[in-house]
């Protein structure tokens, strides 16, 4: 399916500013932010398409691409890739660039490789799925995870050179990494900086490489990390871990760690938001008489004051019982929908008894 046209994305005019260019995305961003819309794939899509249209247009260059070529442009294999680049530019990236602009935690990702003055590239995020109970996520949790990542060379120290050699400079970039390109066009003369071609934006270039790692720098290793699932987590949600991603190529700094959250089904609570429903099965004669029962709630089992005359599906909410409010104090409540058990078979005597309950006209609804 073809791309939609970026501006069109955001909703703004070809030649809007980018104050404007960041306030549309802003907007749409957190309408559409995994966190505010768990599960939803439909936003998710929408949260990836607007953050690559937002990547493009912040960035002069880019924008100035994408005006002349379209989506054309912004192939990697002419060296106007953003993030992961054209069409691989996943969920990772789309929180990575959010987190970077409106996260309030500063440059928590740190900028895309290939970016800056030249130097080893940062390595690539990962991302996993944790999946928890919903025991888990009224608590909060601790959890050790096993990642097969990529880290520093035993044998070189992820310089990539073999022991006892060195790098040398770029001749071809004077060890900048970039190279600039004067170019003509009917406009006139101008100057495009792009990737040295040499060394690959790295300003190095490496003589007798590592035999372990063929010069590359890393080698895959399995790698434990903890991770603290605040309380009130849900399906969609994600805790991005800096510095625990792949390192980059021959000493680059390491990219991130992005766990995405999922639930688990419970065997017999649903949840409802914060809220958490319980369907409890009660006898007839409980309903009609009244009686109390038994409730498993997420840390420990109450008695339930059941009064006569409850009809099915009467709720009754056990407030503060729920999933604590990840953003806030307090918790969602605990819901007992009432369901009246019915019996499949019964025996002649019982079966005379229920007759005798219909033929006394005490348990026929009101006419109407």
């Amino acid at each position: 399916m073809a791309k939609r046209d970026y501006y069109d994305i955001l909703g703004i005019d070809r030649g809007a500013d980018t104050d404007v260019i960041k306030k549309a995305y802003r907007k749409l961003a957190l309408k559409y932010h995994p966190d505010r819309n768990p599960g939803d794939h439909a936003a998710e899509e929408s949260f990836k398409e607007a953050t690559e249209a937002y990547e493009v247009l912040r960035h002069e260059e880019k924008r100035s691409r994408y005006d002349q070529f379209g989506h054309a442009g912004m192939d990697p294999s002419i060296g106007a890739g953003f993030g992961g680049g054209g069409g691989g530019f996943d969920m990772s990236d789309a929180l990575r660039a959010f987190m970077r602009d409106f996260g309030g935690l500063g440059d928590i990702f740190g900028e895309s490789a290939g970016t800056g003055s030249g130097g080893p590239a940062r390595g690539s995020d990962l991302q996993i799925k944790l999946a928890l109970t919903l025991e888990e996520v009224a608590t909060g949790v601790e959890k050790k995870i096993r990642v097969k990542v990529l880290g520093p060379c035993d044998t070189c120290n992820g310089s990539g050179a073999a022991p006892g050699s060195t790098t040398d400079s770029c001749r071809t970039c004077g060890g900048q990494g970039r190279v600039r390109q004067m170019q003509r066009s009917l406009l006139g003369q101008f100057v495009h900086v792009t990737e040295c071609p040499t060394c690959h934006g790295e300003g190095t270039l490496i003589a007798n490489p590592c035999k372990q790692c063929r010069g590359d720098g890393r080698s895959e290793r399995s790698e434990e990390i903890k991770v603290r699932i605040p309380a009130g987590v849900a399906s969609g949600n994600y805790i991005p871990l800096r510095e625990k991603g792949n390192v980059g190529p021959r000493g680059g700094p390491r990219g991130d760690l992005i766990v995405m959250i999922e639930e688990r089904p419970h065997d017999y609570l649903e949840r409802h938001g914060d809220d958490v429903l319980y369907d409890l099965e009660i006898p007839y004669h409980t309903a009609v008489m009244g009686g109390s029962e038994e409730i498993p709630t997420l840390d420990k089992r109450v008695r339930l004051t059941i009064p006569g005359g409850t009809v099915a599906g009467k709720i009754f909410r056990l407030s503060n019982k729920g999933i604590p409010h990840v953003r806030g104090r307090g918790k969602g409540d605990f819901l007992v929908r009432v369901i009246i058990w019915v019996p499949k078979k019964l025996k002649r005597d019982q079966k005379k008894l229920i007759e005798s309950m219909r033929d006394s006209g005490l348990f026929e609804p009101p006419a109407r």
